[in-house]
């Protein structure tokens, strides 16, 4: 049977999207390369047993899950809201930001957070204030903002209640902090959270930081019963409407009828990404892409594109990163302060210099990295054993380099990946967590050619294009090809991260059937 909806790639909008069709009626039929389905927010697992343990390959925390919110709407839409449930972490201190002398806990409560400010730098506690004071303001007018169908010319007689979205349309994060004069250790603090962008402040858009600081402001969540349930519900709605999710199916070119996008050629893979040999042919009255926007228009063939959608095409991959999966055993790190938070540290005060280091000179002698324990973050212990703890830490890293290593030089690659890992262990061990290493049971760490190996991410990217203001535009790639029956649908065409692939793939679904409920 042909498929209504023929869906390339499982990431996480694309089962978003695929599972609001199929329970619309709609025959939907998915292909992945990889043997678990869920692009980044796949989980991985191993052992056996009593040692068997569980890591989500990217995703940590997420926001937008309120009933009322983008990731709720969707779930409500699925049916789904009993059934995927989420913890929210400690509305007090939901992330933790510590430098040289100083530590602020991200409150829920923006008054809170600008008394917390106040007391650490009592000189500029006005600009502290002010800044605050406006990043709400902005976060209202991006709420306030009609969806994208709406919007256009008939915006202008209302351009007065956008005023600081026209003000900061081109501003960096850098450039909000200079504009205000906020002292350089707040700049620091309230910037720590980098590493879910992978990018700092002098080349982070603006509104990217305010979505994201703003929404975990409003709640930030960790799945109930992990990660893995969430990709594991999603899948199951679509078989269960009929669809199909097709598992080690790699595309390898698209069909075409005349100018029309109307199927896929898909070569079966082994688990190791290997080709068996067999070939075939799926067809669909429309595509949808998951993966990545660019590789699939040079597999079709750019010059079939319209100049507007070949300028957007255009874009610069998001950077890389750096992951440590640890398991820790005997050890509860509740005694050491973590819990329902998260733990950003750096060395080096400037993160722009920091980011500097790492990336362009490959020196983590001052890293700055994220922490997180995702054990203590739900009361479902399904992702190791109840005298162990699961343990990530998280860094940026540049492709580039990391490629030339492991292909040119396996021993300094391995020797790289060691080093990063044991600086970030010695400062969790000087800092948060004495002898932490003489509990570690279980470590592997991941660099930008493993993501580029396990989710076929060009050049290792994170967040498909990169979160700069020149990305983060008017002209920003949307899920409109040019081509007839082909739609993109993944982070470089919408938005990254768990709340905004869901808003991707729900808003794709909206704009080709017209029933509209993220809004309503």
């Amino acid at each position: 049977m042909q498929a209504d909806y023929l869906i390339v790639g499982s990431g996480l909008s694309a089962l978003a999207f695929g599972a609001l069709m199929a329970r619309s009626g709609r025959v939907v039929r998915v292909l992945e390369a990889h043997d678990a389905p869920g692009g980044y927010g796949h989980t991985f697992h191993y052992g056996e047993g009593a040692d068997r343990v569980s890591f989500n390959a990217q995703f940590h925390y997420v926001w937008n899950c309120g009933p009322d919110e983008p990731v709720g709407r969707v779930l409500r839409k699925l049916g789904l809201e009993d059934e995927v449930t989420f913890e929210r972490f400690d509305p007090d201190g939901f992330d933790r930001m510590r430098m040289p002398g100083y530590a602020l806990d991200i409150p829920s409560d923006p008054a809170v957070l600008a008394a917390r400010l106040a007391a650490l730098f009592p000189e500029h506690a006005g600009p502290c204030a002010a800044f605050v004071d406006e990043v709400m303001a902005v976060a209202d007018e991006i709420a306030a903002l009609p969806p994208a169908s709406k919007r256009g010319l008939r915006m202008l007689p209302k351009a007065h209640r956008y005023r600081r979205l026209i003000r900061y349309r081109q501003a960096t994060l850098q450039d909000v902090f200079d504009r205000f004069g906020l002292p350089h250790p707040a700049q620091t603090l309230l910037a720590l959270q980098w590493p879910d962008f992978l990018l700092p402040p002098a080349q982070l858009s603006f509104f990217a930081w305010v979505m994201l600081f703003t929404g975990y402001m409003r709640g930030a969540y960790y799945p109930t019963r992990h990660f893995e349930h969430v990709i594991e519900s999603l899948v199951a709605t679509i078989r269960a409407h009929g669809g199909e999710v097709l598992l080690q199916q790699r595309v390898t070119s698209f069909v075409l009828d005349g100018d029309r996008v109307c199927g896929a050629m898909a070569e079966a893979v082994d688990t190791d990404g290997v080709a068996t040999g067999e070939v075939a042919r799926f067809g669909g009255a429309h595509v949808v892409c998951n993966m990545d926007p660019r590789r699939a228009a040079e597999l079709i063939g750019l010059e079939r594109f319209s100049r507007k959608v070949r300028k957007q095409l255009d874009y610069e991959y998001s950077v890389s990163n750096f992951m440590a999966y640890c398991v820790v055993e005997g050890l509860d790190l509740r005694a050491h302060g973590f819990g329902r938070s998260n733990l950003f540290h750096t060395e080096q005060s400037d993160l722009n210099v920091a980011f500097r280091e790492m990336v362009e000179f490959g020196d983590y002698s001052r890293p700055s990295f994220a922490m997180t324990v995702p054990t203590l973050l739900t009361e479902e212990r399904t992702d190791c054993a109840p005298d162990r703890q699961i343990v990530e830490l998280l860094t940026v890293a540049d492709y580039d380099r990391f490629r030339h290593l492991r292909f040119a030089k396996p021993k300094a690659y391995t020797q790289k990946k060691k080093e990063v890992f044991e600086r970030m262990v010695a400062i969790v061990e000087r800092d948060y967590v004495p002898g932490f290493s003489e509990h570690l049971v279980f470590k592997m760490l991941g660099s930008p050619t493993t993501n580029e190996r396990y989710v076929n991410s060009p050049r290792g990217n994170s967040y498909g294009s990169n979160m700069t203001p020149e990305n983060m535009g008017p002209g920003r790639l949307t899920w409109e090809s040019s081509i007839p029956g082909l739609s993109f649908c993944n982070a470089s065409s919408g938005y990254a991260g768990f709340a905004g692939t869901f808003w991707t793939g729900a808003n794709l679904y909206e704009e080709l059937t017209g029933d509209r409920f993220l809004y309503e």
